[in-house]
């Protein structure tokens, strides 16, 4: 017997009927499933004009090696194709250009993060090989088997069922494809996990008030690090949506992780 109407004895949320609502996390927060797209939606909206410095604060400036560290992994040539879900802005589609890879189709849920994404690419004068399309990564508007990889960077984390994301990942991946994902994941060191938390819960907040008038956004974005599947759950995460071969390799000490896997 509920408490009171809406919420179930042990505290969860329910509907008017009584059966309790699917829940999911928002940063440390409980939210209810339905609610996450829309809340990761208006933080993304907030940091869109920022996401560049966002990366700088959050990772120290190294998330430009680690990119780099994707690229080297997957080793983009002439006419393979690339759908880089959730990278708006455009830093993996310039990167895989820049390396020799064939045309581009990002997909990002966030318009404001798509724009910012065009602006730059008009800005390099960039005009052909890379389409922006806005979509959901937990139901691509992409065909069956439609690309030869699959990439994400700093995305995943912020879907509500990372689960689906990965069927669909799997789904697009033409036999053979290759998915590489890049995410901020649990620091293997024992000294500097210990600053990282205290950088991440301490200072980016108070940075991010300062430089983008917006703590709320960088404490989710914090938040949101710690409540991502560790390194080897994650794996098994890939590996039960079917993809195949999956490795991982720790970046700056854990702080960042590259996941790869194949579709066989």
């Amino acid at each position: 017997m509920s408490k009171h109407p809406g919420t179930a004895a042990d505290g969860g949320p329910v509907d008017d009927k009584g059966r309790r609502r699917a829940t999911t996390h928002f940063g440390f927060a409980r939210v209810r499933e339905a609610e996450k797209a829309s809340l990761v939606r208006d933080v993304f909206d907030s940091v869109a004009p920022n996401y560049d410095l966002m990366n700088d604060l959050m990772s120290l400036g190294i998330h430009r090696l680690w990119k780099a560290a994707m690229m080297d992994w997957l080793r983009p040539r002439p006419g393979m194709t690339l759908l880089d879900v959730g990278g708006g802005t455009g830093d993996i589609a310039f990167r895989f250009r820049e390396r020799g890879g064939g045309a581009v189709t990002v997909v990002d849920v966030n318009q404001e993060m798509l724009d910012h994404g065009r602006a730059r690419a008009r800005d390099r004068g960039i005009t052909d090989g890379i389409t922006w399309i806005t979509g959901d990564a937990e139901d691509l508007p992409i065909a069956d088997a439609a690309t030869d990889a699959y990439t994400t960077a700093f995305c995943l984390r912020n879907v509500t069922r990372v689960e689906r994301a990965l069927a669909e990942a799997r789904r697009v991946l033409r036999p053979g494809g290759r998915f590489l994902c890049l995410e901020f994941s649990r620091v293997a060191l024992p000294v500097l996990d210990k600053l990282y938390d205290a950088w991440s819960f301490k200072v980016l907040p108070a940075l991010g008030e300062r430089v983008a008038d917006d703590r709320a956004a960088y404490q989710y974005l914090a938040e949101s690090v710690r409540q991502f599947p560790a390194q080897d759950a994650f794996a098994r995460m890939i590996a039960k949506a079917g993809l195949g071969q999956v490795k991982v390799q720790n970046l700056s000490g854990g702080i960042a992780a590259l996941h790869s896997a194949w579709r066989i």
